[in-house]
């Protein structure tokens, strides 16, 4: 069954089992010549809430995120694929809930036996950057998680949130930076950006924002507009402010190099408001598995595609980022027959999707997350490079055109703090029949929470959120067919997740 009710024109696009979707070049995009292949830059905030914007907050000072919301496609109902971070990044490069290559919570790094966007735009000749905030691996040179390792050709990197003037690893070697931290992210993309359009190559930039992230130390200048207000919110709307001024940068440059009209240029959120924010009414925060720490501000602006502004409710999510992309590049992977969770979002930028009829699932499970402290992690390695150490080896440079199967490299632990890759082999078993934490089924309307202890025993609650969006009526007394339905269709979801986390796909 197809998450995604659309008109019969787009209806051929989208595969039919649960979990998994085929993806295949839509005749548009496939028919046409090969340099109208759109660019993509995949903008996301670090702990910005779905209440975090001037169009919902009036106090909040984010012009040209209200400009993208009044000119190009806002999607009032998209949500991060879990209430963290790093799980919901590594839904965006996998198309993949992120329990089923292990990434549980904060700290935790892709699986190298993943297939990531930036691989497969590479075999369609697509440049790929990477800027900003990681935390999917570490940022050394030879790490197969860290974004080299991941397929970005080129990359500015930091291993989590930072500040400002940050430390960064370009390509492994760490640099010194100087500036705003949001504006030194979109300075390096830029970069990028501009050599990408001067060779007319088509290009994916990941522009992965550290701010909103506590602590909080935003510039005078953009305190300002907050002056009346106490000093911790002067600070953090300060930072979405200077996020804002330093995403219209990269927007006024893109029409400034004329790429602009075939450019996608996608923003959103890892995760719901920090408490200092605002969920926008929604029941919840960061780390909870409610609207509140699930559902957060996205905007989607393609003039070549996008003519006409609009605002839609269809229920979608991080996890379709991945096949979105692909399938508007052309894309299609020869390997990807592991289960995908999201679903291409095309006819929904083409006005042709009505509603969504595939669920989509969210599970925390009860794992911690990993300390990675950015500043000392890359002010250690600063020091050991000052010192004349290297890595080893370099590493593999991969042959164009193809993804490689890779081996999981033995990680070694040799800065406090590093992340290492999720190992399979010799792995934990998870049992199917346990499914402790916080799941949640989102069908249409309706969302049904399970919340299981240790041992997989679960109470469960029902809400339907277009009468209910704060999640405050337990209806599941009253629609007892309807619960039980949702009860057997979440469970087995998470059997599929359980054998992907057990090594299933690779």
């Amino acid at each position: 069954m197809s998450r995604c009710r659309i008109s019969i024109r787009g209806a051929a696009r989208l595969a039919a089992a649960l979990g998994v979707i085929v993806i295949a070049a839509p005749e548009s995009i496939s028919a046409g010549a090969e340099e109208s292949r759109p660019n993509f830059v995949l903008c996301m905030a670090d702990d910005q809430g779905w209440g975090d914007v001037g169009h919902r907050d009036p106090q909040l000072k984010t012009p040209t995120m209200d400009e993208l919301a009044a000119t190009g496609l806002r999607l009032d109902r998209f949500y991060a694929a879990a209430p963290v971070c790093s799980p919901t990044r590594g839904s965006v490069m996998t198309g993949r809930h992120p329990n089923r290559f292990g990434c549980f919570s904060w700290g935790h790094t892709l699986r190298p036996q993943e297939i990531t966007v930036a691989e497969a735009l590479k075999t369609a000749g697509y440049a790929t950057g990477h800027f900003g905030k990681w935390h999917l691996g570490d940022v050394t040179a030879n790490s197969p998680v860290s974004p080299g390792g991941s397929g970005f050709d080129v990359w500015l990197s930091a291993p989590n949130f930072f500040e400002n003037n940050p430390l960064l690893s370009r390509e492994g070697k760490v640099i010194q930076t100087h500036g705003e931290g949001s504006h030194v992210t979109v300075d390096a993309a830029l970069e990028f950006i501009r050599d990408c359009a001067a060779r007319q190559q088509p290009f994916l930039a990941v522009v992965w924002f550290g701010s909103p992230h506590g602590p909080h130390e935003a510039l005078a200048e953009y305190r300002k507009p907050y002056a009346d207000l106490p000093a911790n919110k002067q600070h953090f709307y300060g930072e979405i402010t200077a996020m804002d001024a330093a995403l219209g940068k990269l927007r006024r440059e893109l029409r400034d190099l004329d790429i602009a009209e075939n450019t996608v240029l996608w923003y959103t959120s890892d995760n719901g408001a920090l408490p200092v924010g605002s969920s926008g009414g929604l029941r919840g925060r960061k780390g909870d598995i409610y609207e509140g720490g699930l559902r957060v501000p996205c905007m989607i602006e393609w003039p070549a595609r996008i003519q006409k502004p609009r605002a839609s409710e269809v229920p979608a999510g991080t996890v379709d980022i991945y096949p979105t992309v692909l399938e508007l590049a052309g894309v299609e992977m020869e390997d990807q027959v592991r289960p995908l969770d999201g679903v291409s979002l095309v006819p929904l930028i083409e006005g042709a999707m009505e509603s969504c009829d595939k669920p989509l699932g969210f599970w925390e499970h009860p794992a911690r997350g990993i300390s990675t402290p950015s500043h000392r992690i890359l002010q250690a390695l600063l020091e050991k490079q000052r010192g004349g150490q290297s890595e080893d080896e370099p590493r593999p440079v991969k042959e164009p055109g193809r993804v490689p199967r890779r081996k999981r490299a033995s990680p070694v632990k040799e800065l406090p703090g590093a992340p290492q890759p999720s190992s399979i082999a010799g792995a934990r078993q998870y049992p199917e029949d346990v499914l402790p934490g916080h799941s949640a089924w989102v069908d249409g309307d309706w969302k049904l929470h399970r919340i299981a202890n240790a041992e997989g025993n679960a109470k469960y609650e029902l809400y339907n959120l277009a009468e209910d969006v704060e999640e405050s009526n337990n209806v599941l007394a009253a629609h007892p067919d309807r619960a039980a339905q949702m009860q057997e269709a979440l469970e087995t979801w998470q059997g599929s997740v359980v054998r992907s986390l057990n090594g299933e796909d690779y």
